[in-house]
C-alpha cells in the first residue's frame, strides 16, 4: 500500500492512480483513530477527509509518509509546521471548490432577498406571500476577500448590485478593490450601508468573535447575512441578540462548528438562523476538479522517488 485514501476521488481519478501505484481505500478510517494510526505505518502518501486531524502525534505513527492530501481546503485540521518538519508536502485541492462557495454565497442571498421561494420548498405550500426585494440596486458588503469573494463580485455586480467590502488583512489602498470593482470602506461602515452582508474571511484565531456586539450595534435593520467563514468570527450571544431584535432580518451559514448553535445555546431557538452542512463546496464539478487534481498532485510527487508499476518512472501527460 503506497497510498491510503479515507475519502474516495471520483471513480476514474482513483482507477487512473491505482494503476500506478498500490491504492488502498478505507473509508470506515475516518471514524477510527486507533485503526487509522495502525494503518498510518505503511503508505508514502494519503488522503485525508476534512474531519481527521494531523497533529504531531499523528505523524510519528507514519514514518513513510511523503504526500498528505485533502479534497478540501482547511489549515485549521493539519499541523503545517509538523509536517514541514517531517517533509511532508501538504496538497490541498483550494481552487476547485472557489466558484461553488461564490454561487453558494449568492443563493443563499437570494433566498433571503425572496424568502417566498423558500417557504415551499420547506413545505408550507399556502405560506402567505411577504413582498421580496431585488439585489439590482441593493448594497452588498463583502466581508472578507478569500477567492470566493472575487467569483461572487463578478456575479453581484452582473445582477446590478453595489458592492462595498472589507477585509482586514487587505488595506484599502490595495489595487485589489479596484480590480474586483468593489468600494473599500471601515467594518462599521460595511454594518451600516450594507442592505446584506456576506461573509469569507479566510479565519485566524485573532479574529475569533470579531462580528460581535460593537460591530453589529452598526447593523442597518432588516439586514440579511449569508456566510462561508468558521462560525468563530461571530459572538453567539451577540449574534442571537441581533437576530431577535431585527438588525438581522435572518442569516445563512455553511459549516458552522459543533455547539454554535446545539441545545441550550442563544442562538438554538433562532427561528431566522439557518445552518447548512458544508454545502457550499458539494458539488459534482468541484469534486471532479479536485480529485483530479490531488490525483496529479499525488502522482507528480511519488514519480521522483518511486518506480511505477511495471518499470521506472516516465514521465507523462498529467491529468486536467
Amino acid at each position: 500500500m503506497d497510498i491510503l485514501l479515507t475519502e474516495p476521488l471520483i471513480p476514474e481519478a482513483m482507477a487512473w492512480l491505482g494503476q500506478r501505484y498500490p491504492l488502498v481505500l478505507r473509508p470506515e478510517l475516518a471514524s477510527d483513530a486507533a485503526a487509522l494510526r495502525a494503518a498510518a505505518y505503511r503508505p508514502q502518501a494519503m488522503v485525508l477527509s476534512r474531519k481527521l486531524r494531523v497533529t504531531r502525534e499523528f505523524l510519528d505513527f507514519a514514518p513513510r509518509l511523503r504526500v498528505l492530501a485533502r479534497l478540501h481546503a482547511d489549515t485549521d485540521n493539519t499541523d503545517l509546521e509538523a509536517c514541514r518538519e517531517r517533509r511532508v508536502r501538504v496538497i490541498q485541492a483550494r481552487s476547485a471548490h472557489v466558484r461553488p462557495e461564490a454561487e453558494y454565497l449568492l443563493s443563499a442571498l437570494l433566498m433571503l432577498y425572496r424568502p417566498g421561494i423558500g417557504l415551499p420548498l420547506a413545505g408550507q405550500r399556502h405560506a402567505q406571500i411577504g413582498l421580496g426585494r431585488e439585489v439590482n440596486g441593493s448594497t452588498v458588503g463583502l466581508l472578507g476577500l478569500a477567492p470566493a469573494a472575487h467569483t461572487l463580485a463578478l456575479l453581484l455586480r452582473g445582477l446590478g448590485a453595489r458592492l462595498i467590502g472589507y477585509d482586514p488583512a487587505v488595506h484599502a489602498s490595495s489595487p485589489t478593490w479596484r480590480q474586483l470593482q468593489v468600494e473599500p470602506v471601515t467594518l462599521p461602515e460595511l454594518v451600516a450601508q450594507a442592505d446584506a452582508v456576506s461573509v469569507q474571511v479566510i479565519y485566524a484565531s485573532r479574529y475569533k468573535g470579531l462580528v460581535g456586539e460593537p460591530l453589529l450595534s452598526h447593523c442597518k435593520p432588516k439586514q440579511c447575512w449569508v456566510g462561508i467563514s468558521r462560525s468563530d468570527l461571530f459572538d453567539a450571544d451577540a449574534l442571537a441578540r441581533a437576530l431577535a431584535d431585527g438588525r438581522i432580518e435572518a442569516c445563512v451559514l455553511d459549516g458552522a462548528e459543533a455547539g454554535f448553535a446545539s441545545r441550550g445555546t442563544p442562538l438554538h431557538e433562532a427561528a431566522n438562523l439557518y445552518l447548512t452542512p458544508r454545502l457550499g463546496s458539494h458539488t459534482r464539478e468541484a469534486r471532479a476538479r479536485a480529485s483530479w487534481y490531488v490525483a496529479a498532485r499525488i502522482h507528480e510527487l511519488l514519480r521522483t522517488g518511486m518506480p511505477e508499476r511495471g518499470g521506472s518512472a516516465q514521465r507523462e501527460a498529467l491529468p486536467r
